[in-house]
């Protein structure tokens, strides 16, 4: 699954710039394809591999913090991970580039091995898209015991992203850090998608069910469902219930969803007249876009909606950005989205291939250590403008087919 808020911009010279960035982006996105019956690895998970998950997931606890939510919170680097990135990025290619026969061709038709690798900035990329095409992964099928799927219809191939348990303890390690970091306890809160039952290989949904076990309370309640397309929906008379019995109560409510769920939702209230102010420290977690399934909105706007009809401040109005390719999440704090210490993002310039400079817009690149047992390195189909450690999220290139969690929503 994808999930990537969709930022519009209107009319003048930002939008020529964006539709010019759209066009010269699919040189640096769309390399030429790999054959889909290439093998698929036949090794078997390395014990160097398992050492360094153990390991990455120690540094990534010892990030975690007993206190509140903080409001304002940046990626701002502990000290297990400002000295050590670089070489712990390195040595994960290494290890990768072993034992990922997939990622492994990618890299020598770049003449990209190991030992030519200075720094993590030079280790190859994969584009998201390869991971619909290939296995990119170290694990063995028997290893096997989850795969994420990338939403989209049912004409859609989608990417597959492969993991085991040990994978698994690194990516709920690394969701639930940077979750917390944001967000902190949730107490009651009500989910719009399906359970983990429904959608076992959602990524969204994952993450939602890890964080409701860690965070939440027994009073939170799943509120999507399952059309017989497959496309999500939201069951507006049990998220209404939600909402009325945490004002008669005086309860605090954590709402999180597909910026598209939302957008459903607001239009049901709006149709019904109904208009509600949730009580102090509730607060809005949306994530993904619109893919051009309904009508859209600036995200200004949606917030302003969110505002209006449930009575929360758009400073408790959190986004995020996620992807079912990545095992870390991005968190927008003032526009600005940011990622753990243990994942860096880069600008990439569609004109010269390098990284842009600040306030200059790319494609977005994104180095995930937790993905231990996949491809670090993944460029994404989206566009960003760089801003100091994190990114301004500008939208979707346009040779890219469109895909998320919203596009699942109905």
């Amino acid at each position: 699954m994808i999930r990537r808020p969709v930022v519009r911009r209107s009319g003048g010279q930002g939008q020529d710039a964006q539709s010019h960035l759209q066009r010269k982006c699919f040189v640096v996105c769309c390399p030429s394809a790999v054959a889909e019956n290439q093998p698929a690895n036949k090794h078997r998970m390395n014990t160097d591999l398992s050492g360094f998950a153990a390991h990455l997931r120690e540094l990534i606890l010892s990030q975690e913090t007993p206190t509140e939510r903080v409001p304002g919170s940046k990626t701002e680097d502990g000290p297990s991970f400002s000295l050590k990135f670089d070489p712990l990025a390195r040595e994960l290619f290494a290890l990768q580039f072993q034992h990922n026969a997939a990622y492994r061709k990618i890299c020598e038709a770049k003449g990209a091995t190991p030992d030519r690798i200075e720094q993590w900035t030079q280790i190859p990329a994969v584009p998201a898209a390869a991971f619909k095409e290939l296995e990119l992964t170290s694990l063995a099928p028997a290893e096997r015991v989850a795969v994420f799927h990338s939403s989209g219809t049912t004409e859609q191939k989608p990417s597959r992203h492969f993991h085991s348990a040990e994978s698994l303890a690194v990516y709920e390690a690394s969701l639930r850090v940077w979750f917390h970091r944001h967000l902190g306890d949730l107490g009651e809160a009500v989910f719009m998608t399906p359970n983990g039952g429904a959608a076992p290989r959602s990524s969204l949904v994952h993450m939602f069910e890890s964080v409701r076990q860690r965070f939440g309370r027994p009073e939170t309640a799943f509120t999507g469902t399952i059309l017989g397309d497959g496309s999500w929906a939201v069951d507006f008379g049990s998220t209404v219930e939600k909402l009325k019995a945490a004002v008669d109560l005086g309860r605090p409510l954590t709402l999180l969803g597909t910026a598209f769920s939302f957008v459903h939702l607001l239009d049901h209230l709006a149709e019904n007249h109904l208009k509600f102010q949730l009580p102090e420290d509730s607060r809005v977690m949306e994530t993904g876009g619109y893919k051009n399934r309904s009508r859209t909105m600036p995200k200004t706007e949606l917030h302003a909606l969110i505002t209006e009809r449930l009575g929360v401040g758009r400073e408790s109005i959190l986004c995020e950005y996620g992807m079912s390719e990545l095992s870390s999440q991005a968190y927008a704090v003032a526009g600005h989205f940011y990622f753990p210490p243990w994942a860096r993002v880069q600008i990439i310039s569609p004109e010269t291939g390098r990284e842009a400079a600040e306030g200059e817009a790319g494609i977005i690149r994104i180095f995930d250590l937790a993905n231990v047992f996949s491809v670090a390195a993944i460029q994404t189909e989206d566009l960003g403008v760089r801003r100091g450690a994190g990114f301004e999220l500008m939208g979707r290139a346009l040779p890219a087919e469109p895909r998320g969690c919203s596009l699942m929503s109905a």
